[in-house]
């Protein structure tokens, strides 16, 4: 099966969602996870996540085909963890607010940014001024490391609220460890986000028939080499982009 029919939620962007999702875009541009031209392309900035099983489902993507309630509730699954954890770590957590609290302020700002619409009020101004007054001491190598891993055991243990779509648990990966390395680079602390495997490279499907003269010659070298390879071209004929580029333009 290369198709799945996903449900799908009404989405809308919120106060956050918009700009991570465009910080997210250039940074995998620049990682050769997504094509240069991935700013225009609907299936990686809509809000709702492709059917075909063979595209990742990009983080923003997720409310679409989960909804509220299983984000609320892998939330719910992480704080109970952490107001069961260590004091020198639910103690920080304790002094903002109690359990139902941190449930409603992360899930509000995770709905915020998967696509769920305008929640998380304040938006990064409000993030920022949380993690650096009442966060700080957790923000550092041991205490990141903890929320890491109570998080990852969280995910593990939620398979039953991410439906049987495997791109669901790979695509918040993708979401936490953007964060975390965000964090990272903002409070200089080692970026250790062992999630699980994260989105891989976007295979476009690409049809030169249908491309101009300058599209084809703006494809990556390995986007020429993957479309050439699956109509059956021997790309080792091909010994430059620019042979590739002739040849696609012979198709």
């Amino acid at each position: 099966m290369t198709n799945v029919d996903l449900p799908k939620f009404p989405t809308r962007h919120g106060y956050m969602s918009e700009k991570i999702q465009h910080s997210y875009i250039a940074g995998a541009i620049e990682k050769g996870l997504l094509p240069s031209d991935a700013h225009r392309l609907a299936e990686v900035v809509s809000l709702t996540a492709p059917g075909d099983l063979s595209k990742p489902i990009q983080f923003w993507q997720l409310y679409s085909a989960l909804g509220q309630d299983p984000i609320v509730g892998i939330v719910q699954r992480f704080y109970e963890r952490v107001f069961a954890d260590e004091p020198w770590f639910r103690s920080v957590f304790e002094r903002v607010g109690g359990l139902g609290h941190h449930i409603n302020t992360q899930a509000s700002m995770w709905i915020d940014v998967l696509g769920g619409g305008p929640y998380y009020h304040g938006a990064e101004f409000r993030l920022s001024f949380h993690h650096t007054h009442n966060a700080m001491a957790l923000m550092n190598d041991k205490g990141a490391a903890r929320w890491v891993t109570l998080m990852r055991e969280t995910l593990d243990d939620s398979a039953d609220l991410m439906t049987d779509d495997l791109r669901v648990r790979t695509s918040f990966n993708t979401f936490l460890a953007y964060f975390m390395t965000k964090y990272a680079d903002e409070f200089a602390f080692e970026d250790r986000h062992v999630f699980g495997c994260t989105n891989g490279p976007l295979k476009r499907q690409i049809n030169f028939m249908r491309m101009t003269a300058e599209a084809i010659e703006a494809l990556s070298s390995q986007e020429l080499s993957d479309a050439l390879a699956q109509m059956g071209v021997d790309v080792s004929q091909c010994p430059s982009k620019q042979a590739m580029v002739s040849k696609a333009l012979m198709v």
